[in-house]
This record gives structure tokens, C-alpha cells and sequence, in this order.
């Protein structure tokens, strides 16, 4: 059991590398480059706050909690791990929404959502995470019993919605066929709008993939404790890390699939290398 623990430490801390400078990288070129500010990198800035709080303070206490359990962290351990991992749940559920209004509104949309609108809406999922933080230090059970139907939920919308974006991109494209076929280039800077929110919806749905393969086991869990509060498995403590493992895939994601993103990191990345070998 201790080889397992030393294991399971070790990858905490593998994980903790790309969580912190890859969340930092992206967050300083969203910062840094005005273009690419509009409402969904203001959602994918919280994201990526949220990614970088568990690399930062999430696993190393998990981290201190699983070599030395005599510390008394774990109501510490609760409400972080609760705080940081609900806000990712809660702005990757917000990114999903934004990214339906985009596509079923798109006419809309750019009075509907703004910037200043986005960061309201981050903020106020921040605020209300924390108030639910908080119940792990004066209740558990009250807290899981929270937590449990949100991650659910969370999932149930998300879920939804992205059916919802699936049959709208599958409309949108039959009517895109037809327009090409009969030779009209009467809308196409309309089009060209469609094709770009529905390739940032396709964007948004890896990430929901991601999430839900990685939060899956942890609501097994979840499930298994509020139903059975005896059960204490040590083995299930990989689901935490299963979890954190999401935080270290975000940034590779946001890089993969964002090319103005990609192009502003390695950007920053060339500008501090450089930095360096002047300073050297």
C-alpha cells in the first residue's frame, strides 16, 4: 500500500509541471494579445485559473495529505479540490451554453454575450463555488450532497446542449450544401460566421469529453461514499488524480485546437527563451 501511495505522489507531481506552465503560458497570451479577447477566452481565462489553482495549491496538498495523514488537512484538501475542480465543471457547462447561444442566435449573439458580460457570468460562478467550498468545513455530508446532484447537473446540461449544437451544425451544413450547389454567393461572409462558431463548438466539445472521462470515476466514488459512508478504499484515492489529470490536458487542448491561441504562446514562449540567452 505505501508503494502504491509513493506512486500515486509521484504522478501528482508529474501532472503539477504541465498544469502550472501551461495554464500560466495561455493566460499570459490571452492577456497579452487584444484579438484574442472576445467572450469565450474570457470562459477559457476562468478555465484556466481554475486548471492552474489545482497544479498551484490542489495537489500539493493532496500531495502532503497522502504521505503524512496525521497533517489534518483533508477539510483543507475538501474545500480546494471542491472549489477549483467545481469552477472547472461549472465554466466548462458555461463554455457549452455561450457556445449553443452562438450558433442558435448567432445574429444576436454579439449583443447578447459580451466581454464584460462573460467575466460577470466567471466571476459569479467563482463567488458561488466558494460559498459551496465552504460546506466541506462545516458539513460533509451536507457537502457531498451538494456536489453530487451538481456535478450531475453540470453534466445533464452540458449533455444537452451539445446534442442541441450537433443538430444545429448538421442543419447549418445541409443548408451551406444547398446554397453551394446553387451557385449563390449572396451570404457568404454569413456562412463563413456559421463555419467559425461551429468549429469552436467542436473545439468546446473535446474539452467536455476530457472532463467527462476524467470526473467519471470521481462520481462513482462520490456515489459509493453518500450511499455507503463505511466504505474506505485507498485505491480510490486515483480517482482525485484522474481528475487533476484533466488540468494538465486543458492547456495541450486550448493549443491544439486554438491556432491564434497556439500562435500567441509560442510567441510568449520565443520572448522569454530569448530573454534569457540575453541575460545569459
Amino acid at each position: 500500500m505505501e508503494c502504491f501511495i509513493v506512486v500515486n505522489c509521484l504522478l501528482n507531481v508529474l501532472l503539477m509541471l504541465p498544469s502550472i506552465t501551461g495554464n500560466v503560458f495561455a493566460l499570459v497570451a490571452i492577456l497579452r494579445t487584444s484579438s484574442l479577447l472576445s467572450p469565450s477566452t474570457v470562459f477559457l481565462c476562468s478555465l484556466a485559473v481554475s486548471d492552474l489553482l489545482v497544479g498551484m495549491v490542489v495537489q500539493p496538498f493532496y500531495i502532503a495529505h497522502q504521505l503524512n495523514p496525521g497533517l489534518r488537512l483533508t477539510d483543507a484538501f475538501d474545500a480546494f479540490s471542491s472549489l477549483s475542480c467545481g469552477v472547472s465543471l461549472c465554466t466548462v457547462t458555461a463554455i457549452s451554453v455561450d457556445r449553443f447561444l452562438a450558433l442558435h442566435y448567432h445574429m444576436r449573439y454579439p449583443n447578447m454575450m459580451t466581454d464584460k458580460r462573460a467575466m460577470y457570468k466567471s466571476l459569479s460562478l467563482g463567488f458561488l463555488m466558494i460559498l459551496a467550498s465552504c460546506l466541506y468545513v462545516w458539513n460533509m455530508t451536507y457537502a457531498r450532497l451538494t456536489f453530487v446532484p451538481g456535478i450531475a447537473i453540470c453534466i445533464k446540461v452540458s449533455t444537452f446542449v451539445y446534442i442541441r449544437i450537433y443538430q444545429i451544425v448538421r442543419r447549418h451544413q445541409l443548408l451551406i450544401h444547398i446554397q453551394q450547389q446553387a451557385v449563390q454567393t449572396v451570404g457568404v461572409d454569413h456562412n463563413l460566421n456559421l463555419l467559425r462558431s461551429q468549429r469552436s463548438a467542436i473545439n468546446t466539445s473535446i474539452y467536455y469529453v476530457c472532463m467527462i472521462l476524467s470526473y467519471f470515476p470521481l462520481i462513482i466514488k462520490l456515489l459509493v461514499v453518500t450511499i455507503n459512508r463505511r466504505f474506505q478504499r485507498q485505491e480510490w484515492d486515483l480517482t482525485y488524480t484522474v481528475v487533476y489529470m484533466n488540468s494538465s490536458i486543458n492547456p495541450i487542448l486550448y493549443c491544439w485546437r486554438l491556432r491564434e491561441l497556439r500562435t500567441a504562446v509560442l510567441k510568449v514562449v520565443r520572448q522569454l527563451l530569448c530573454r534569457q540567452t540575453q541575460e545569459s
